[in-house]
C-alpha cells in the first residue's frame, strides 16, 4: 500500500520569508501524523500544499497515491479537510450547513449519522452564529467527516478552545483514528500532539528537526524529568558542578531560572539542595515534570514552543 501521504523536497518562499524550506514526509495510511510547532514555523504552509490549496514552487507531492495534477478532482472526493479558521453562514441551521456540504460529494454520510458522531444532535435546528466556539469547531469537522473521507486534514483544531471542548475534540479525532482513517494534524499543543498522534514531526523555520513516535523523542532526552529552579542573589553555582548531580544529564537557562534534565529525579533533586545548601545558595523556587514534546523542542532550540 503506498503512503497517505508522500512529500520530496517541498519548498515554499514569499516576498519577505521562506515558509518551508525542503520538507520530506511520508505518512502511512491508518496513522494519526502531527506537524508540531510554533507559530510561523511553516506548518500551516506545508497542510495547505498537501490539501491542494497552495502550490510548492519546487518538490513533489503525492496524495493518497495520486497527485493534484493528476486527478485533483477525484482527490477533493477522499479528502476531509478543517481548515484553522473556518467561516460558515451564520444564518444557516447546522442541518442545513451539513446538507450544504454533503451535497458536494458522491458518495457522503447522513447528516444524522454524523450530527450523532460530533454530538450535535441537540443544535441540529440551531443557527450557527447562536453556536459556541467549540460547538463550531465540532461543526467544521462534521462538514470534513460527512464526506466519508480516506485522510483527514486538521489544522490546528483546537486553538481558542476551553479544556473541556478541546477534550471533546479529542475523543472525536480518536474515534476517526479508530475507523482506521489518516489523519494529518497540526499543533503547537504538546500534550495534544502527545495524546493524539502515532508519530510527530517536529517544524521550525520550514524545516524538520526531528521525527519519531512521541514517546521515542522524549526518550531522545536521556531523561525522564524536568527540574526547574530559581535562586536568590547573584552568585550561581558553576554549570559543571550541576551536571555532576547524580541523574543529571543536561542544563539550560531560562530568564533568571535553571531547567536541569534528569534521568532519575528522586536521586538528582536531593543532590542539588545539598550543593545549594553547602554553598549557601538560597533557593526561591523549585519544581519538576515529566518530559515532555516542549523539552525535546527546547533541547533542539533552545526556546519553548510557546515561547517561539
Amino acid at each position: 500500500m503506498p503512503p497517505a501521504l508522500l512529500l520530496r523536497g517541498i519548498r515554499k518562499a514569499y516576498k519577505d520569508v521562506v515558509a518551508v524550506d525542503g520538507l520530506d514526509l511520508e505518512v502511512h495510511s491508518g496513522e494519526c501524523f502531527g506537524l508540531l510547532g510554533p507559530n510561523g514555523a511553516g506548518k500551516t504552509t506545508t497542510i495547505e500544499i498537501c490539501e491542494g490549496l497552495n502550490v510548492p514552487d519546487t518538490g513533489e507531492v503525492a496524495v493518497l497515491g495520486t497527485t493534484w495534477r493528476a486527478a485533483g478532482k477525484a482527490l477533493r472526493q477522499r479528502l476531509g479537510v478543517s481548515l484553522q479558521e473556518t467561516q460558515f453562514s451564520e444564518k444557516l441551521t447546522v442541518t442545513e450547513t451539513l446538507r450544504l456540504f454533503r451535497s458536494f460529494y458522491l458518495r457522503p454520510r447522513s447528516v444524522d449519522e454524523v450530527l450523532d458522531l460530533v454530538q450535535l444532535r441537540e443544535k441540529q435546528h440551531g443557527r450557527v452564529g447562536q453556536l459556541s466556539g467549540g460547538q463550531k469547531q465540532r461543526l467544521a469537522l462534521a462538514c470534513a467527516l460527512v464526506a466519508d473521507p480516506e485522510l483527514f486534514f486538521l489544522d490546528e483544531p483546537t486553538t481558542g478552545l476551553d479544556p473541556q471542548s478541546r477534550r471533546q475534540l479529542w475523543e472525536l479525532i480518536e474515534q476517526v483514528k479508530r475507523a482506521g482513517r489518516t489523519v494529518v494534524l497540526t499543533t503547537h499543543y504538546m500534550d495534544e500532539a502527545e495524546r493524539l498522534c502515532d508519530r510527530v514531526a517536529i517544524v521550525d523555520h520550514g524545516r524538520i528537526i526531528a521525527l519519531g513516535t512521541p514517546r521515542a523523542l522524549i526518550s531522545s532526552l536521556g531523561a525522564q524529568h524536568v527540574i526547574e529552579f530559581r535562586l536568590g542573589g547573584a552568585a550561581l553555582p558553576a554549570e559543571a558542578d550541576l551536571l555532576a548531580l547524580d541523574g543529571a544529564r543536561n542544563l539550560r537557562r531560562r530568564d533568571q531560572r535553571y531547567l536541569l534534565e534528569s534521568a532519575h529525579a528522586h536521586r538528582t533533586i536531593p543532590a542539588l539542595l545539598a550543593l545549594l545548601g553547602a554553598r549557601g545558595l538560597p533557593l526561591e523556587e523549585l519544581s519538576t515534570h515529566s518530559a515532555t514534546l516542549d523539552d525535546v523542542f527546547l533541547h533542539l532550540t533552545g526556546r519553548q514552543l510557546r515561547d517561539a
